[in-house]
């Protein structure tokens, strides 16, 4: 597998790029890793790299984007905290991701059982976390069909409170970023969540998030403040 180069960076479109994705987590779920030379794609990415997607994940040691999307190094710009949420720092690395280092799809990608989904279902108040937490609640909140047991103990509640949590997040990506928004009406890049089942290591698209062009936002979710092309071959 070849080291992502300027050139073959630009020739990926955000079509391709999610493609590339889905492709590569195919690769993982059925075990058939690409085979890479990570020590020469290390010394081929010294002097720059080219990534095509940011992916935005949570810390869960169970989620390595590079891992689960079949990835190599200078491949991916990898975000991870906790909860998968956003906040200044976080959106200002997406904008160089993609403005200024040239990615062509952001991912905001949540996972099952999460321990900070689960966390905010209880209310869970500690330190600092308190803080990151608050900033799941409104998922917690916008959940309205499970009228009881709405705390950790309930896996369907708390797996409905993480699909909302991305779709929040990716929501909140363009009211808060107006670079961002600009490339994607621009068609430059597009933005998408998805959830990884940490028992399968599927990943699993939301449709209804994807945001390119016309910022096509489908998902029914309140924001936190206020085609498929074959992919680029890059075989040896």
């Amino acid at each position: 597998m070849k080291t992502l180069t300027k050139e073959m960076q630009a020739a990926i479109t955000p079509a391709m790029a999610l493609d590339l994705l889905k492709e590569g987590n195919k690769r993982f779920v059925n075990n058939l890793k690409v085979n890479r030379n990570l020590l020469q794609q290390a010394n081929e990415t010294s002097d720059g790299q080219h990534p095509f997607a940011v992916i935005l994940s949570c810390i869960d040691s169970r989620t390595s984007v590079e891992l689960i999307f079949d990835q190599g190094l200078g491949d991916v710009f990898s975000v991870r905290i906790a909860g998968t949420i956003i906040n200044e720092d976080i959106l200002g690395s997406m904008e160089f991701g993609c403005k200024v280092a040239g990615s062509k799809i952001i991912v905001v990608l949540g996972h099952t059982k999460c321990g900070a989904v689960r966390g905010a279902c209880d209310h869970v108040e500690m330190g600092n976390l308190t803080a990151l937490l608050s900033k799941i609640q409104p998922a917690v909140y916008d959940e309205k069909t499970e009228t009881e047991n709405r705390h950790s103990g309930n896996d369907e509640f708390v797996e409905k409170v993480s699909a909302i949590n991305v779709k929040r997040t990716v929501h909140a990506i363009i009211e808060r970023s107006p670079i961002l928004k600009e490339m994607i009406e621009a068609g430059e890049i597009e933005v998408i969540g998805g959830i990884h089942d940490i028992t399968t290591g599927a990943v699993s698209f939301y449709d209804d998030t994807l945001m390119i062009g016309s910022l096509s936002f489908q998902a029914d979710v309140k924001p936190h403040y206020s085609h498929s092309p074959s992919a680029l071959a890059r075989a040896d």
